[in-house]
């Protein structure tokens, strides 16, 4: 996976200029410019910013085949409820919704 094409990529989704992408994951416009400019891998750390900015997981990041999905915090929330519920309830659950 080309790391430099897909946050090319992602910017591009979100129509982010290289500013906009510095200040949303909070790190120095210069650092973001010279990663382009020498065509090199940022630091795990700056990656970890960049993919904080876009919503996703360093994980999220490097899948290449799957769609990723990231959950609002309202989605995580629920999703912790519904895990705690039994077999009986989840599926109690699910007939309510989609009914």
């Amino acid at each position: 996976m080309d790391v430099l094409t897909k946050i090319r990529s992602l910017q591009g989704e979100r129509d982010w200029t290289d500013y906009k992408l510095a200040q949303e994951a909070d790190i120095p416009l210069p650092t973001l410019t010279s990663v382009f400019a020498r065509n090199t891998t940022p630091k795990l750390e700056t990656l970890q910013c960049i993919c904080n900015a876009f919503g996703l997981t360093l994980a999220q990041f490097f899948l290449e085949d799957e769609k990723i999905e990231v959950l609002s915090e309202t989605e995580k929330e629920m999703l912790q409820v519904f895990r705690k519920l039994s077999p009986k309830q989840q599926k109690a659950l699910i007939d309510v919704f989609t009914e």
